[in-house]
């Protein structure tokens, strides 16, 4: 059996917002597992994929807002701070929240990967984690290291993460599971990635 040590968190919760706040444009700071993250301003491809799902969902559920950047408070015992690159909700759910929200209420969030050497822990590891944790229903890792959808679903607070996770290629049909319910035809994205 693996006994994982308890990990030191860097700094207090409010010391990350304070530094967040101030961060300039050109970097996305996160607070998972008690650690800070840094993440590089997005590419024109990342953009155009988070662009493309937005589009999809929409047509698909226009019920459903999708909201980009939105800060989400994961993980209540480590005191979490993620920063999706999506996340779908019903609409105008997050009006009037501040720049940290509850996820309650979020129905997925998403991520691609950047290419950046933090991508590995960050996107694969720890926010399925986070976000499990925080029994957000649905996260969609869409990664563009090994031209694959992964979709986690059945949060499990318990285990810290997804019951079921699924992986398809770039090109085939995937389905985001309820509550979600929409098919995605992810040809196209073979055309965004190096």
């Amino acid at each position: 059996m693996t006994v994982m040590a308890e990990r030191t968190s860097q700094m207090s919760v409010e010391e990350f917002e304070t530094i967040a706040a101030a961060a300039p444009e050109t970097v996305t700071l996160e607070f998972i597992d008690g650690r800070i993250g840094v993440k590089k301003v997005t590419d024109g491809d990342h953009d155009t994929i988070v662009s493309w799902l937005t589009k999809r969902c929409i047509q698909s559920r226009p019920d459903l807002d999708v909201y980009h950047g939105r800060g989400l408070r994961v993980a209540a015992y480590r005191q979490g701070r993620a920063k999706p690159d999506a996340v779908l909700a019903p609409e105008a759910h997050f009006a009037a929240h501040g720049e940290w929200a509850d996820p309650e209420g979020a129905l997925m969030v998403v991520g691609v990967t950047s290419y950046d050497s933090d991508t590995d822990r960050r996107d694969r590891y720890e926010k399925p984690a986070a976000y499990g944790q925080a029994e957000i229903p649905v996260y969609l890792l869409i990664d563009r290291d090994s031209c694959t959808l992964t979709v986690h679903s059945s949060p499990d607070r318990k285990i810290g993460g997804y019951r079921t996770v699924r992986t398809a290629k770039f090109g085939e049909k995937v389905l985001l599971p309820e509550p979600i319910g929409i098919e995605l035809d992810t040809e196209i994205l073979k055309n965004y990635v190096r």
